[in-house]
């Protein structure tokens, strides 16, 4: 039972990091992690995180892109 609730709480983790890196990549607005510490340990450990959710939606990307019979781009 507590596997199965770890492993719940890190893949909701990731997905936040995701969804974080997607406004990023959408919009260009940028989590600060100096806007919750001081702590420049603590700063690194948040900036570690976000670059989990920037690796998830490259990949995603990537994956995407080499799956043109699925995928397509819309261009306006």
């Amino acid at each position: 039972m507590a596997l199965g609730r770890l492993i719940h709480i890190g893949v909701d983790l990731v997905l936040v990091s995701t969804a974080l890196a997607g406004i990023r990549q959408a919009t260009g607005l940028k989590f600060r992690p100096e806007s919750l510490t001081d702590s420049k340990n603590i700063q690194s450990y948040i900036d570690s995180y976000l670059a989990i959710g920037e690796k998830t939606v490259g990949l995603a990307t990537y994956q995407m892109t080499n799956n043109p019979t699925y995928f397509s781009r819309k261009f306006y």
